[in-house]
């Protein structure tokens, strides 16, 4: 059982030797910490520490750096998280400002978390299960192109140009749309994705004329729905893992192995536990089923129009986490914010 005075050496650690990358000894704390005790009481607490494989030396003689445990323990015994400067609050509500769409929207975010931790930022997308169809609109780029439009009621939209096997105009065009609406317009993701599919099936044997190319405008359509349902990442800041490469023991390479394919991160942030303020933190060892044991991944949820979803930083377990766990805290609130704004203009 570690002791009040015990957790504040260990805050006192992990705050020094986050700063410095340097182990940290008893005399340091007494100079740099106002603990009112000599440096042989903080000796003693910091041998309870090494007890409870809190602390460990890197090497004899030297100070004493955190474990993955020692981490975990100081995440867990955050008295609070500090709120951002009003610097800090200025740059994220000056970036995510009048976003494009949620695309855009969350591109910025993580571009934004990247620059305020140091650390690569990470953005999950909503699932868009429940969201519903309001919108298919037809362009008309060229007698055989279609820009092909679909916008859900929660602000989604997707874009696609596709090329038709044959020559359409004006009033082939406005048929289309009206047929696609009718099959779409009001429907939830997935009943547009099985009313579209049966209508593709149904004209894709047509010999050409309009069955022909609404089989082939449903296929698309549908293809994008599906990445409506699907779950990806938005990731920004993986150039952040160079400028840290000595943090890490072994090979960086699993860590951008992981970003590249997605997958792993997706399912490390879905089963990660979050606490009453939506706040979730895996540290170290605790990510080693992901291979991603030198790592520590700090997420706070956020709410798009129902859909709940993360956003976080990945990075070397060596960080600020009070300060990168207020930054995600930050940013989740005002994409909430801003999603809730958008979907309150709908």
């Amino acid at each position: 059982m570690v002791s009040e005075r015990g957790l504040q050496v260990l805050r006192a650690i992990v705050q020094d030797y986050v700063q410095t990358h340097e182990p940290v000894g008893s005399k340091s704390i007494v100079d740099r910490h106002s603990f009112g005790v000599s440096a042989a009481t903080i000796r003693n607490d910091m041998a309870l520490l090494e007890d409870e494989e809190l602390i460990v030396a890197p090497h004899t003689s030297s100070g004493r750096v955190p474990t993955d445990k020692g981490y975990r323990v100081f995440v867990d015994h955050l008295a609070e998280i500090r709120p951002l400067s009003s610097a800090q609050r200025s740059a994220i509500s000056g970036f995510l400002d009048e976003p494009g769409d949620l695309d855009d929207l969350l591109a910025r975010t993580v571009r934004v978390l990247a620059q305020l931790t140091g650390q690569v930022a990470l953005v999950q997308y909503p699932s868009f299960e429940r969201a519903h169809v309001t919108h298919i609109e037809l362009v008309a780029l060229s007698t055989s192109r279609l820009l092909v439009i679909v916008v859900t009621d929660t602000g989604r939209v997707s874009q696609r140009i596709v090329a038709l096997r044959g020559e359409v105009d004006e009033a082939d065009v406005a048929a289309l749309r009206a047929r696609l609406g009718a099959l779409c317009s009001g429907f939830a993701i997935k009943e547009c994705a099985e009313r579209l599919e049966a209508a593709r099936v149904a004209e894709d044997a047509a010999p050409g004329g309009l069955g022909a190319h609404l089989a082939m405008v449903a296929g698309v359509i549908s293809e994008e729905l599906e990445g409506f349902r699907a779950d990806r990442l938005v990731m920004s800041g993986a150039a952040n893992l160079a400028r840290r490469e000595q943090d890490f023991r072994g090979s960086i390479y699993p860590v951008l192995e992981a970003i590249e394919e997605q997958a792993t991160l997706l399912r490390l942030m879905t089963e990660m536990v979050a606490d009453r303020q939506g706040l979730a933190a895996s540290i170290g060892r605790e990510n080693e089923p992901f291979g991603l044991p030198e790592t520590s991944v700090l997420t706070s949820q956020y709410d798009a129009s129902g859909a709940i979803a993360r956003v976080g930083v990945l990075g070397p377990t060596r960080m600020d986490y009070p300060s990168n766990l207020a930054a995600a805290r930050a940013v989740a609130k005002y994409l909430s914010h801003l999603l809730d704004a958008d979907e309150a203009r709908r």
